[in-house]
């Protein structure tokens, strides 16, 4: 007959076995939820890059690709791009959490005021857009409505551009989630002065026109219903894509409107 003390022993041996089972178990749970975590983190916000018709000085073919690899360097944003206008009429447009506007669109009824009005709706509802260089040139045909969402809108009466070349893009709000932390830079672009309209904004950054010695804002920010826009004139071209703090912009900016919290570049 086993003894008192050797029962004693077998139930401490056998608790610790279930002890050790337990643990076993929790730390595989914990380390597969950190990985759904993770996963679910680096795929949290999903984001729509419109494309596919510009102005014939734009080559967004070749832009877009380039746009795109710099937004998707945040791991928590899953870029899609469409190369069709009439996908901001779809429905499918509000599973996405922000649009990305690359494009200037010449015929008036693609995507047309069905187009834009479903655009208005998503960001009223809460979704993000982002303006990318003659994006403010878009819905010409709705150009006052555009320009509440836009912020500013393109205005063939005013100068384009200043020659394109080098200039410096300052940054002029420090505090905003957007540009915290970041310093000012040189870039190569078009120094857009074209812009118009009336719409409370706030600038992030600005430049000094070379042509006349003005400011002219070169990323701001705005609210629209529930939704978050953020408008860059800047990206003409591959070469203007290239300055990594160009890219981070886009990027910060993109993270902003859809939500999250930007973070610091590489």
């Amino acid at each position: 007959m086993s003894s008192p003390k050797n029962h004693r022993s077998l139930a401490g041996l056998f608790g610790a076995f279930v002890s050790g089972i337990v643990l076993a178990v929790l730390a595989v749970h914990t380390a597969a939820a950190q990985q759904d975590d993770a996963a679910g983190e680096k795929a949290a916000k999903r984001v729509l890059i419109v494309t596919g018709e510009d102005y014939p000085g734009h080559k967004w073919k070749l832009t877009t690709p380039v746009l795109k690899d710099q937004i998707a360097k945040d791991a928590r944003l899953a870029v899609d791009v469409s190369e069709d206008l009439n996908t901001l009429r779809s429905p499918e447009l509000h599973g996405y959490d922000a649009v990305v506007l690359h494009f200037k669109n010449y015929d008036p009824e693609v995507p047309g005021r069905a187009g834009f009005d479903n655009l208005a709706k998503f960001v009223e509802r809460g979704g993000g857009v982002v303006l990318v260089h003659f994006a403010c040139g878009a819905f010409q045909e709705f150009k006052d409505d555009f320009a509440k969402l836009a912020g500013r809108a393109w205005n063939p009466k005013m100068r384009g551009h200043d020659p394109r070349g080098e200039f410096q893009v300052n940054i002029v709000d420090a505090d905003h989630p957007i540009t915290r932390g970041m310093e000012s830079f040189k870039t190569d672009d078009e120094l857009y002065t074209c812009l118009d309209g009336d719409t409370p904004i706030k600038v992030l950054a600005q430049s000094q026109s070379t042509v006349d010695r003005k400011q002219y804002a070169m990323a701001f920010v705005l609210q629209y219903g529930e939704g978050r826009v953020f408008h860059c004139p800047l990206g003409h071209d591959v070469k203007a894509f290239s300055f990594p703090a160009v890219g981070e912009l886009f990027r910060r900016g993109t993270a902003w409107v859809a939500g999250l919290q930007p973070v610091p570049g590489d």
